[in-house]
């Protein structure tokens, strides 16, 4: 069954997309009635919240023409950004240049519940990118620069808060220094069995590499909590950007680094 598309000047969900759990007759007639919209509209894709429906579900054409339903899709790995003219059914006429990623790698589930992954090039990464960004409740709107947000303005001609929605990000500068602590930790990993094939005075210098690379951690793991506190008083809308979830990610990281501590003292 064709669809209703959301278009501006309605508003956008502000809250996240619903992850599937149920892998049931309710889920395929949504991805069937998805498809029916797509062909109707003749889109390269859709997400379910531009028919008004909160799953976490994305349905795209691939270069064939072919469907790829993605259900509870999330971004892995990306690289290559580009700018180019993008446009997208929740602004009709309109578009704006906007920076994505070249090539992704994206990790979610099919129709049947099986984990998949998928590496997606040019036109469909743009795309799938496109669609991921309405599952966090938001537009590409989000990602405009400053200069090319004022020209989208004064094409909208309109109340650029509501087209906005106060939409979440669907990354994080924060997550840039918990990679960076983790990058570290695991050479310090690798530091440590290391430890067991060198003479003991090459052990002794990589106890002191042990040293300075744990004050790293530490380092970036104070960064990581102070940015987070930055972007949760930003997007206070978003679940991810709440204090405990910092809280525990810290804790984890500091909970890795005391047992690579501990082995490494008593036994480098």
């Amino acid at each position: 069954m064709v669809k209703k598309i959301i278009t501006y000047p309605q508003p956008l969900s502000l809250e996240f997309g619903v992850n599937v759990r149920k892998f049931d007759d309710e889920l395929f007639a949504l991805l069937e009635d998805m498809k029916d919209t797509i062909k109707a509209n003749d889109l390269d894709g859709l997400a379910a919240f531009q028919i008004g429906n909160y799953f976490n579900v994305v349905v795209v054409k691939d270069e064939n023409g072919e469907f790829l339903e993605l259900i509870n899709p999330r971004i892995i790995r990306h690289t290559d950004k580009t700018q180019e003219e993008e446009s997208t059914a929740y602004f009709p006429g309109l578009s704006a240049k906007v920076p994505r990623y070249n090539e992704i790698s994206v990790v979610y589930q099919d129709r049947e519940g099986k984990d998949k992954t998928l590496v997606a090039k040019g036109k469909l990464a743009r795309v799938i990118q496109r669609k991921i960004d309405y599952t966090f409740g938001g537009n590409f709107l989000s990602k405009l620069s400053k200069e090319e947000r004022e020209r989208f303005e004064q094409k909208l001609g309109g109340n650029m808060d509501v087209a906005i929605g106060g939409a979440c990000p669907t990354t994080f500068v924060r997550d840039k220094f918990m990679f960076i602590a983790n990058l570290i930790t695991a050479v310090m990993i690798i530091n440590f069995i290391a430890s067991f094939f060198v003479s003991a005075e090459t052990k002794e210098l990589l106890w002191h590499y042990q040293l300075y690379a744990s004050f790293g951690v530490v380092g970036f793991d104070i960064l990581y909590f102070l940015y987070g506190l930055y972007e949760g008083h930003k997007y206070k809308q978003c679940t991810s950007c709440q204090v405990g979830n910092f809280i525990g990610t810290v804790a984890i990281s500091f909970a890795k680094l005391t047992v690579i501590m501990l082995l490494s003292y008593y036994f480098m």
